[in-house]
């Protein structure tokens, strides 16, 4: 097909074609004459991945690019594939230092930082303790500590449990995939479209537990 059916079929304008060609996001068509190319089937699919990650997954152009490289990676073991996608969709929580600010980590940061080291040794989750989303979470509890709130960490491993069971339920629905694509793409809108399904599954159970908790005190106040 040549550019212009391209665009039509993705929704992808032709300039925003040319521009992911220059920047190695979309390989070239193959030349059908000086000023001429033809894209097939391989062109409209990373279209479609580049545009889920770009407007799904919010990732930039650069980091695009880094994901698609992993893509192209046949030797590039599955489980690192999936990874280098998912931890580039790590939200950055705080100013992202994890309470350091360039120097000595705050009390609240080293206590936050054993605890999360904890949670994933006795959970025997294979994960990295320094990676991002880990630092994130020490992040959120070091916040949580500083504004009174240390004692959240007493649930933590009541929503480490829920995190595996939905865990699974997103790996679940990712091992239904065979191509390499569908399964970054399937990472990508998975977490983002994910998170906020959970969040408002979690909005609505809140709600349920307050009125059963707090339900009656209000109807008699």
């Amino acid at each position: 097909m040549r550019i212009g059916e391209l665009s039509r079929r993705t929704g992808v304008p032709v300039p925003t074609i040319k521009y992911y060609v220059r920047e190695g996001l979309l390989p070239p068509g193959e030349l059908t004459s000086p000023n001429q190319a033809s894209y097939g089937e391989v062109h409209e699919r990373r279209l479609q991945l580049v545009r889920a990650l770009l407007e799904v997954g919010g990732l930039s152009v650069a980091a695009i690019g880094e994901v698609l490289a992993a893509i192209d990676d046949k030797e590039r073991p599955v489980h690192k594939l999936l990874g280098a996608a998912a931890q580039r969709l790590v939200p950055e929580f705080g100013d992202g230092r994890g309470g350091d600010h360039g120097g000595a980590a705050d009390a609240e940061t080293v206590l936050a930082r054993e605890r999360v080291a904890r949670l994933i040794e006795e959970r025997g989750w294979r994960v990295e303790r320094d990676g991002k989303a880990a630092e994130a979470l020490v992040s959120a509890l070091a916040s949580l500590a500083r504004v009174g709130h240390g004692g959240f960490v007493d649930v933590l491993d009541e929503y480490a449990e829920a995190a595996e069971r939905v865990g699974r339920a997103d790996l679940d629905y990712t091992a239904r995939r065979v191509a390499r694509e569908d399964l970054v793409e399937a990472v990508v809108v998975g977490t983002v479209l994910g998170d906020a399904i959970f969040a408002a599954l979690r909005r609505m159970a809140q709600v349920d537990a307050s009125a059963r908790t707090f339900g009656e005190e209000a109807s008699r106040a």
